[in-house]
């Protein structure tokens, strides 16, 4: 099996951000380590079928599961989206991933964004991408929350852009007024079902493609294609780690 292993680049680039000065003893090789969970994101196998060369399993899973309980890894991809965004025009939508019979059993499922949607048991991933089709903030929800009953908490995140590129499931009156209030332009097809016609940048709207593409790249990582994971925080720490590989670093 071929394994993972981070670039002097891209470990340069997230060193600076690690925790220091942690109590304790010390840390067992940071870049080993972090190296093995990315490695257990890419390939899809268990934690404990991490491979030897990264050190013992049992620290791989403690140092991912304790590190996103601190909301470590969701820090770190704010701050290498920091470092380059460019949301003049922003991208929203949604993908579902199915959950597996082993992210089941936590305690309280009704918090841990599963719900029974079309596809059976399923999470709602719901992004935001920047101008040219990078992720920059991320947020779960059970797989039968609407796209637009999500968007106005993932929207707060957002901050200032001048388009907003959104399919048919954002086409929502209040929603419209909120981006025009923020000075943002909706650029937002109608429904059907609509009686006045909507009119929208079609030329700008085919740029919407980008943030199903980097859906796609996330989904190589087959532990973001599939959930696994008990809690929500996990899983979310997992797919802001794989954003922060295939796209920021």
């Amino acid at each position: 099996m071929a394994l993972f292993w981070l670039s002097d680049e891209a470990w340069a680039a997230i060193e600076p951000h690690l925790p220091k000065n942690q109590p304790g003893a010390r840390r067992v090789d940071d870049r080993r380590v972090i190296s093995g969970i990315l490695h257990v994101l890419k390939v899809g196998c268990r934690w404990c079928d991490c491979p030897a060369d990264y050190g013992p399993s049992t620290t791989i899973y403690n140092r991912f599961n304790r590190w996103s309980h601190r909301g470590f890894w969701l820090k770190l991809l704010d701050a290498l989206v920091d470092t380059g965004a460019v949301t003049k025009s922003t991208a929203i939508d949604s993908t579902y991933v199915k959950a597996q019979r082993a992210a089941f059993g936590a305690k309280g499922r009704s918090s841990q964004a599963i719900g029974r949607s079309r596809g059976g048991w399923t999470t709602k991933v719901h992004a935001l991408t920047d101008v040219i089709g990078r992720p920059y903030a991320l947020m779960l929800t059970p797989g039968n929350v609407s796209d637009i009953k999500a968007a106005p908490a993932l929207l707060e995140r957002a901050g200032h852009m001048r388009y907003l590129l959104g399919d048919k499931g954002y086409d929502a009156d209040r929603l419209r007024r909120s981006l025009r209030d923020a000075g943002a332009v909706p650029v937002i097809p109608g429904r059907r079902n609509r009686k006045r016609i909507i009119r929208y940048d079609k030329d700008r709207y085919r740029g919407r493609h980008l943030i199903e593409n980097a859906f796609c790249r996330l989904k190589d990582f087959r532990r973001v294609a599939t959930r696994y994971d008990k809690l929500a925080a996990n899983f979310l720490s997992g797919v802001a780690l794989a954003t922060a590989l295939a796209f920021w670093l």
